[in-house]
């Protein structure tokens, strides 16, 4: 998809940098992954706030698991 977006230099450049980027193109790319991975971690963390995870085997059980 082709996008015309209006960008700060400087904020172009710094993003390439931290992305050892060449391009902008790559520089957004890893940008955007990288912005919605940690949305998604945000929203996994809220999920588990609101319904703690439950295990259903005690460490020993799993253990004994593990073994066989």
């Amino acid at each position: 998809m082709k996008v015309t977006a209006i960008i700060p230099d400087d904020l172009i450049a710094e993003a390439m940098e931290l992305s050892k980027s060449s391009t902008v193109t790559d520089t957004l790319k890893i940008a955007l992954k990288t912005y919605i991975r940690s949305q998604k971690l945000k929203e996994l963390g809220a999920l588990v706030l609101n319904e703690p995870l439950e295990f259903k085997y005690s460490s020993q059980e799993l253990r004994e698991i593990n073994r066989k």
